[in-house]
Parts: C-alpha cells; structure tokens; sequence
C-alpha cells in the first residue's frame, strides 16, 4: 500500500479496476471490506494505547508532585536538624559530661541530611522517569536507556541503603520498589522493541501491528502506573526516613539540653562547694572550702567548728567556742591570769607587779629580775674581798652604796669574814667589825661522856 490503511481510503483492497484495483471476481469482493474492519479496529486499539500512555503521564506527573512532597518534607526535616544544632551549640558550653549528647546530636543532624539528599535523588530519580515515560511514544532506545539508568538509581539507593545502619529496613523497601520501576522500564522497552520490529507489508499484517501497538499500549499504561506508585512508595518511604531522621536529631537535642542542664547543676554545686559561706554548701552534707578556711555562718565559734584562719589567728574569742587559737596560744592575752592560762609569749616575758601568768606561776622574765634583785640585795650586804675594815668601808661608799650593820667582807689580811656592829661615822671612819668565829668546842664533853650522863640523869 501506498498510504496507511484507514477506513474508506484503500489503494489496493479494492475490487474496482477503474479505481486501480487488482481484483475484478466478485467473489472476494467481501475482502476490502474484512480488513477495513480490522483497520478499524486496529486504529481504536491505538487510540486506546495513546490514552493509555496519557495516563501513564499524568501517573508520572502525580509521582513528581508526590516526590516534590517528600523534598519539602525532607526540607522540614534539615530545618528540624538545623535547630537541634543550635541547641548541639548551646549544649557545648557545659562541663565535659554534656559532650557524648552533643556528638550525638551532630551525627544524627548528619543523619537527617543524608536522608534529604536521599529524598532529592528520589525526586530525581521521578523526574527521570516521568521524562522516560513521556518519550516512550518515540523512541525505544530512549526507554532502554532510561531503564539503564533506573537500575543505576535503584543500585545506588542499595547503596545509600547499606550505608545506613539505623534504616536498613526502610531502605531495603526503596530498593524494592527500585528494582519494581527498573522491572516495568524493561517491559515498556520491549514492548517498543516489538513495536518497532513489526514491519508487515500487508493488511493482516498492518492489523497485527495495531493490535501488538494495542497490546504494549496496554501494557505500558500498566508499567506507567506501576511505575507511578513505585515512585510514590519511593518518596513516601523516603518522607519516613527523613522524619525519623529529625525525630532522632530532636531527641538527641533533647538530651544534650537535659546533659547540659545537668552539667550546670553540677557546676553550681561545685561552686558552692568551693565558695559558699552563707550556711552548708548542701543541706545536710557539710560547708565549702571557703567556709572552712576564712570562716562562714556555720562554722564561726561554732562547737566542733572554727576556720583554719580562727584556728590560726584569732586573739579575741575561741576558735571553737572551747579552745583557742595557735596564735592565742603564742602571743595573745586572753588566757593570762587562768588557771593552767597563759600565752607563750606571757611566760617567757610577762611582767606585772606580782601579777602570775596563771594564777599561781610568774614568767620566765619575772623570775630572772627577781634573782637579779637577789644579786642586788647581796651585793648590797657582802662587800668583797678588802686588806682592812677602812678599805672595805671606803670601797662599798664608792659604789654608792650605804653601810649597814650586818653587812660582811672577806679580810685577805687575817683571812677571815668580818661582820660590821657599828655603822662608820665621818668620812674615813671604818666602824666596828668583828671577826666571824667557830666556837670553841674544845672544852665541851665528849660524845661517850655526853652518852653516859644522859644515861645515868
């Protein structure tokens, strides 16, 4: 034929010879008219297969929409992730124990955004599909191309899968439905394989081919669809990992708010541990630092209290409501005159009077001046060593001392200790002095005899 066959427009099919037709026995004049009708037939399953493929468009474009979806959510998703990074960067300014949470959080921001960009190459992947499906009208070497490259999606969303080790799962339904679209991107390519191979050069032939057309319209309208909810499993699956993705990501920001509240508790107590003076660092439990060394309410003339610097310093009350301070006990003052009282420095130096350091003791100083005024005190009776009574007398007025009777000096001349029985009158008068003496014994009893009259009376 030299046109296409289409009803009541025939070249050859005819029985009018006037008309160019071949045959002129009326008994195959019925002819024309069985294969028009099978033409016609033909053209409707065409008609069909081209609102089939329409449909399987509009699935495409459906599953574009429905993947724009997932992109938004997927961009809800790095939203969330963002804002669990600032609270991860908050969180960093606690004590070490908040750093797990923080790290935490990171890798699961790093988590969502990978789902995003799973979600974007989900998109992508419809996108390419939607086109394939648009161009399978025309070209079958383009459908198989495009099922190349859904396998080489499919094969790389396995691999996105394998990497994620929390969504194994979800991703092994999204290589599913993948491995679902390369699957009916192959039949639709067949089909336009078989379709471009139908070359029949006759009317049967012609029909054959309308109803094979018809047949892969059908089935690509089919594919389309399938492919179409493929995609939509794809995106929605995909929505679901980005979700769980920022749920995770919020979860760990919750955490590290809540490690990082912990960390401030802990260093507020630490605080007051160290500084606290006001009462008891924590109820129950005991004073700070500061409390025990400078003091604080608490631990000032308390019992079984007092700082380090009242133990060390304090002179005016005790450290403990009991005992006193090592610097009361050294130098100060309020234990003077107390039984068993008395600083260090009060014995070794006090001096009042007749004033006792304890009541009952003076002061190692005292005791030296008192044997000091001893030495005085003899040295105003006892004149030394002199020749004679004048020299004695004269050497003792040059010292300006007073002559007195009782007072003694040695005579290196007799060598014997005279005594003064009276006092010198005038200038170089010597006085009286009389030479100390044992007595006499000589004439007294002896011991025997002494015995014996003792006996005998």
């Amino acid at each position: 034929m030299t046109t296409p066959a289409r009803p009541g427009s025939f070249t050859g099919a005819t029985d009018n010879a006037a008309s160019g037709g071949l045959f002129t026995d009326t008994l195959i004049d019925g002819i024309p008219d069985i294969i028009g009708v099978d033409v016609v037939r033909a053209e409707v399953a065409a008609t069909a297969a081209e609102a089939s493929a329409a449909t399987a468009t509009t699935q495409a474009a459906s599953a574009t929409a429905s993947a724009a979806t997932a992109t938004t959510k997927a961009a809800s998703a790095t939203t969330d992730a963002a804002a669990a990074l600032v609270s991860k960067n908050a969180a960093l300014v606690s004590q070490n124990a908040a750093l797990v949470s923080q790290n935490a959080a990171s890798a699961s921001q790093t988590a969502a955004g990978t789902s995003a960009t799973n979600s974007a190459a989900s998109q992508t992947a419809a996108a390419n599909s939607a086109t394939s499906a648009a161009s399978s009208n025309t070209s079958a070497a383009a459908n198989a191309n495009s099922a190349i490259s859904s396998a080489s999606a499919a094969n790389t969303s396995a691999g996105a899968a394998a990497g994620s080790a929390t969504t194994a799962g979800q991703q092994a339904t999204i290589s599913t439905q993948q491995a679902v679209i390369s699957t009916a991107q192959a039949v639709i390519s067949n089909n336009q394989r078989v379709l471009s191979q139908a070359g029949a050069a006759t009317a049967t032939t012609k029909a054959n081919e309308a109803a094979a057309s018809a047949t892969a319209a059908t089935n690509n309208g089919a594919a389309q669809v399938t492919l179409a909810a493929a995609q939509v499993t794809l995106a929605t699956a995909q929505t679901a990992i980005a979700t769980t993705r920022a749920n995770t990501a919020t979860t760990q920001a919750t955490a590290a708010a809540s490690s990082a509240t912990d960390a401030q508790g802990s260093e507020d107590e630490a605080e007051a541990w160290a500084q606290k003076i006001n009462g008891e660092a924590v109820t129950g439990q005991g004073y700070s630092s500061k409390a025990w060394a400078k003091g604080g309410t608490g631990i000032d003339g308390a019992s079984g209290g007092g700082s380090a610097k009242d133990w060390a310093t304090d002179t005016t009350n005790t450290a403990d409501n009991t005992e006193y301070s090592a610097k009361e006990y050294a130098i100060g003052i309020q234990r003077r005159g107390q039984s068993s009282g008395g600083s260090a420095k009060d014995w070794a130096s006090y001096v009042s009077g007749v004033a006792k350091v304890d009541n009952t003791y003076k002061s190692a100083r005292a005791y030296a001046i008192d044997a000091a005024n001893a030495v005085d005190n003899f040295n105003e009776r006892y004149y030394g060593n002199y020749a004679s009574d004048l020299l004695a007398v004269q050497g003792h007025v040059a010292d300006g001392k007073t002559v007195q009777v009782g007072d003694l000096y040695f005579n290196t001349t007799d060598s014997t200790v005279k005594y003064c029985t009276v006092i010198p009158a005038g200038a170089d008068a010597d006085g009286t002095w009389l030479v100390i003496q044992a007595t006499d014994t000589s004439n007294f009893a002896t011991k025997g005899f002494s015995i014996a009259m003792s006996i005998a009376l």
